[in-house]
């Protein structure tokens, strides 16, 4: 009987852990599934870059194409009205677009699309294969679509985030509010 009790206390003591606390990030904790991703991709100004030239800043990365006719330039606009959001600490974030439409995203398009945003936002691209290997990287699907007046390019949404010492964090979903990417990036900032 005794050593049924000890059991039966054992298991009721097992059972009282400290309760896991509920993340402080809104966007959801990708962390362990992205351990190796990087990219090696060429900036709109000619410069070859990886995720270890941003170390220091918090990244906010973002694949599509500029001729996407919605997601990409409304996802464009939010990261800009974060950048005002986080006021002083703007200049610590780097927001990166990559584009999945190589063939026509060329640099000076890339340049002109990413800057009209906000003039700290870079563009990337690569060719066919260095597109894809990014791509894979982070788990994004992309594929040409047929239309009556060329092509659209379907592709995975979402927004990662990556904290100053160059770990994929956080994948915020789209549509996610300009005011929780920025909570989010605070945290990342701050060392969270």
């Amino acid at each position: 009987m005794r050593s049924l009790f000890i059991l039966l206390l054992a298991a009721l003591l097992a059972g009282c852990e400290k309760p896991k606390l509920p993340s402080p990030f809104h966007a959801d904790d990708v962390t362990p599934m992205f351990t190796q991703a990087d990219f090696r991709l060429t900036d709109q100004h000619g410069k070859t870059r990886t995720l270890a030239d941003f170390r220091g800043k918090a990244v906010v990365l973002f694949f599509g194409y500029t001729h996407c006719p919605d997601v990409c330039p409304t996802t464009m606009a939010d990261l800009a009205l974060v950048m005002g959001k986080l006021g002083t600490n703007a200049s610590k974030l780097q927001v990166l677009f990559i584009t999945v439409d190589p063939e026509r995203d060329k640099p000076e398009m890339l340049a002109q699309y990413a800057s009209a945003f906000h003039p700290s936002f870079l563009g990337l691209h690569g060719d066919a294969q260095a597109t894809a290997q990014a791509a894979k990287a982070f788990s994004v699907l992309y594929q040409k679509q047929p239309t009556s007046s060329g092509y659209n390019v379907d592709h995975s949404v979402g927004t990662f985030l990556i904290d100053p010492n160059g770990k994929v964090r956080l994948q915020a979903p789209l549509g996610q509010s300009a005011d929780w990417l920025a909570d989010d990036i605070k945290l990342l900032l701050a060392g969270v």
